[in-house]
């Protein structure tokens, strides 16, 4: 009886219990870093000096980038809330139909796309552009947790029933890889081999799908690889063949980042990043304008956070009683360590160089209204942790 009665008041719960079961140490986390990109795209930016204006600031303004970055938080902690408040069946429910509409704007992008930096990977709105390859990231995680919820162990153990979801990877994998966009496909690709993990796949498939890549990775090189794409590849084997070509970006991240120290050169000092020598330093390359103003306490800080919460999304799964918001929450949290993990080290050349932004760091409104969106999910999680769910109650 007194189970019955836990399950009847979770089910519903008014605004006020939700906040009361809020995760308020997650938000903080979130919202810390939130600031600290703020700070970045403030020293990113051009101060707006005056012929009259006795002083000006060198460097460092909120235009163009950290004034329009406020107002796509503000845009995306209305997603944030309205997602974490909603009935988490709501989620359930139409994580199909959320998939649905985010393939359908990927599948937009290969006929009517706009392109910018070489490749077609955004939607031209009029009032906005969005990235739909990072909305896909999130529907896809959807779209996988409900389909393993309620799987037994004996269908988990079923080669067949990975099909749908191995097509649910295919068809927006293929279309990302053509626009291209490299980072966003091999994401795609490690997130669906981290929650066939996280559901229980027999490991002998994960030996067999690594030995399929194994072999198919020359035709991948030499078929279906953009010349730009295997130049970044081989420059990261060798960084100082073409230090002014494809060299150039990862050789001046490594020299803002390294020049940095311990401590850094101080907010709104650093001269890679201020007389540009560092590219996109507002997106991919944040974290090495961060690093070299900040150091490598900053940089060390940045990552205790990002680890933190992780470690949070992690508890939160692991303290869900419905399988849907665990699976939900692993998802997301394998989504947010690849992004986080493959930036930095994208950074300081420990890997190719990929397009990868920083998660909540880089400017963009795509990324982070996807990210608030997951974030807002795994709140919900954490508030319905003693709901229960099943297939028959959607």
């Amino acid at each position: 009886m007194a189970r019955q009665t836990r399950i009847s008041r979770a089910e519903n719960i008014g605004l006020t219990e939700k906040l009361r079961h809020f995760n308020w140490s997650l938000f903080v986390l979130m919202s810390l870093v939130l600031v600290l990109s703020i700070v970045s795209l403030y020293s990113a930016g051009k101060p707006v000096c005056t012929e009259t204006a006795a002083t000006c600031n060198k460097f460092g303004g909120w235009y163009p980038f950290a004034i329009s970055q406020l107002g796509k938080i503000f845009l995306g902690l209305i997603v944030f809330f309205i997602v974490a408040f909603a009935n988490i069946k709501t989620w359930l429910k139409n994580s199909y139909t959320i998939y649905l509409l985010a393939l359908i704007l990927v599948v937009l992008v290969t006929f009517v796309g706009h392109t910018g930096m070489g490749a077609q990977r955004w939607l031209n709105l009029g009032f906005i552009h969005i990235q739909p390859s990072e909305f896909i990231k999130i529907a896809f995680v959807m779209a996988l947790a409900r389909y393993f919820a309620w799987m037994n162990s004996v269908e988990l153990s079923k080669f067949k029933n990975y099909l749908i979801p191995f097509a649910l990877l295919a068809i927006p994998f293929l279309l990302i890889v053509a626009q291209p966009d490299l980072g966003t496909s091999v994401s795609l690709g490690l997130i669906t081999v981290g929650m066939f993990y996280i559901v229980g796949a027999n490991k002998k498939w994960f030996l067999i799908a690594g030995i399929l890549a194994a072999l198919a990775a020359p035709m991948v090189w030499y078929g279906g690889m953009h010349d730009y794409q295997r130049s970044r590849i081989i420059t990261f084997v060798n960084p100082e063949a073409d230090p002014s070509g494809a060299g150039y970006q990862i050789n001046q991240s490594k020299i803002a980042f390294g020049s940095g120290g311990i401590i850094g050169k101080g907010y709104l000092q650093g001269t890679q990043s201020h007389l540009s020598f560092l590219p996109e330093k507002q997106t991919d390359f944040i974290f090495a304008m961060f690093g070299e103003e900040l150091g490598f306490a900053g940089g060390f800080l940045l990552i205790i956070i990002y680890s933190a919460i992780i470690g949070m999304v992690f508890w939160v799964a692991k303290t869900s009683r419905n399988r849907f918001g665990q699976l939900v929450c692993f998802g997301f949290m394998l989504n947010f360590f690849v992004y986080y993990s493959i930036n930095i080290a994208m950074v300081l050349g420990l890997v190719p160089t990929v397009g990868v932004p920083l998660p909540l760091m880089s400017f963009g409104g795509s990324s982070l209204l996807s990210l608030m969106f997951g974030f807002g999910l795994v709140q919900n999680a954490y508030i319905n942790k003693d709901q229960q769910l099943s297939a028959k109650g959607i």
